[in-house]
């Protein structure tokens, strides 16, 4: 009984902490529009989340869990308004529309794939194994501005908001999946977590110069 109670509040806690990751993006999105540039930005954390959100959509239909569907909705539609946003206040259009374009295109043919496969737990592995390797990219998407945070000696070129949260859903996530002992849960997640706590650290060795500097990422 402890167990499943348990496991209930760990799947709601992290199902809502999910949630509130996903808005943080409007805090990145309003440093754009204040700006008006996305400055020397990109756009992948923003997109490799929307591919992210996408499979585990597919994943959540492919098992019937109503939870995993109602969150990633909620994902794929706050992800790709972000991804728009970049685009519009972005220096060079060109590449992050291409970006997601082609995630648009691959997310297509993985629901073309999953829908269609006849045998539904070979469908349901790979599509599983599918999301954690999105789900992972994310996480390190932000990882894309290490030289530049380097060479500048100024963290501020990282979306914070985006990073603190996923450590706190990571970490969640993480402890559901060692109650439901579910790897696709686990492995991703604690990947999550090593990588948001390293790109948290760089706060504290290079901290921020410039207040007023656009959050890139």
């Amino acid at each position: 009984m402890l167990a499943v109670e348990l496991e209930d509040t760990l799947a709601a806690t992290a199902s809502i902490s999910t949630v509130i990751q996903f808005l943080s993006g409007i805090l990145v999105c309003r440093e754009f529009v204040s700006h008006g540039t996305t400055g020397e930005a990109s756009a992948l954390p923003f997109i490799t989340c929307y591919m992210s959100c996408s499979m585990w959509l597919l994943y959540g239909i492919l098992i019937k869990d109503s939870l995993i569907i109602v969150v990633n909705i909620f994902g794929v539609s706050l992800q790709l308004c972000y991804t728009i946003t970049f685009i519009l206040f972005s220096i060079r259009k060109s590449l992050p529309l291409k970006q997601l374009m082609a995630a648009v295109i691959f997310v297509a043919l993985a629901y073309t794939y999953g829908l269609r496969e006849a045998d539904g737990e070979l469908a349901r592995q790979r599509i599983g194994l599918l999301s954690c390797s999105l789900t992972i990219m994310f996480f390190a998407s932000p990882l894309t501005m290490l030289r530049h945070v380097i060479r500048v000696q100024n963290a501020a070129t990282l979306p914070f908001p985006i990073i603190l949260m996923s450590l706190i859903v990571c970490f969640q996530w993480v402890l559901y999946g060692y109650v439901l002992d579910d790897a696709f849960i686990k492995i991703p997640n604690l990947l999550g977590c090593i990588l948001s706590a390293f790109q948290l650290s760089l706060f504290i060795i290079y901290p921020s110069k410039h207040q007023d500097q656009v959050r890139l990422m």
